[in-house]
């Protein structure tokens, strides 16, 4: 089963759109679908593997949609006396607000709209948000969840090796996984479940777009990553991390 990526094709989150609850529906699949569909459990084993308790870690989350991973490491922070601080960047200024809105209760996540290969890590904050100015200092951890394959193979290398600049300790890229069976399932949830249009178009899409395993090893390979950890996860998941 062959990657179909068309650049003239993007998934209709990443167009620029304003707040609707359309996009507030799609979001709130989005964390229904991390939640109960693997996601979440995956980031969840790299965190009780990486963040010691009564620690401390400067993390950057990239893609971070709605902020449902930034929020899902401050509270397992919390509970394990932890001190974070998390940079959270997405492309999409209406989704940021969306992010924001939902995170009211958690100071330790700063969202900003910003586009990935313009980030350089320590922004000086600025009050609306926005492509904030940068410091060059490196992150603990980046984490990146779905979002690889939103990209073509060539920027996904970018991707990758812009992480190792922005943290030279670990990085966690968690994506789906593709395959025939994958597909069928997801089209089989977006017809009875998560039914909103927009989920149902990016879902679908997203199957098709995703790196087989082979292709994300080779990707990472591309990127110049040595000593890299790859596996399988459940429902359709699959990880690439480094860890020093």
């Amino acid at each position: 089963m062959k990657r179909q990526f068309d650049p003239a094709r993007p998934e209709l989150m990443d167009r620029p759109q304003p707040v609707t609850r359309e996009l507030e529906r799609d979001l709130a699949n989005l964390r229904s679908l991390n939640r109960w569909f693997g996601s979440h459990r995956l980031v969840q084993r790299f965190l009780q593997r990486w963040l010691k308790p009564n620690g401390k870690a400067r993390i950057l989350d990239v893609a971070t949609g709605s902020g449902d991973i930034p929020r899902l490491i401050v509270d397992h922070a919390r509970r394990q006396n932890i001190s974070v601080q998390i940079d959270a960047i997405d492309q999409q200024a209406s989704t940021i607000e969306i992010a924001r809105g939902l995170s009211a209760g958690y100071p330790e996540i700063d969202f900003y709209c910003a586009d990935l290969f313009e980030w350089n890590s320590s922004p000086v904050l600025k009050h609306d948000g926005l492509k904030p100015s940068c410091l060059s200092e490196h992150y603990d951890i980046v984490f990146c969840s779905l979002a690889l394959h939103h990209f073509s193979n060539d920027d996904a290398v970018r991707v990758l090796q812009k992480f190792r600049q922005l943290s030279t300790a670990r990085v966690l890229v968690a994506d789906l996984r593709r395959a025939w069976w994958l597909t069928c399932a997801v089209y089989f949830i977006t017809a009875t479940i998560y039914r909103n249009e927009m989920t149902k178009t990016d879902a679908r899409l997203s199957a098709l777009r995703a790196f087989s395993f082979v292709e994300l090893r080779e990707l990472a390979e591309r990127a110049g990553w040595k000593n890299f950890g790859q596996r399988k996860f459940a429902v359709g998941r699959q990880a690439l991390w480094i860890e020093v």
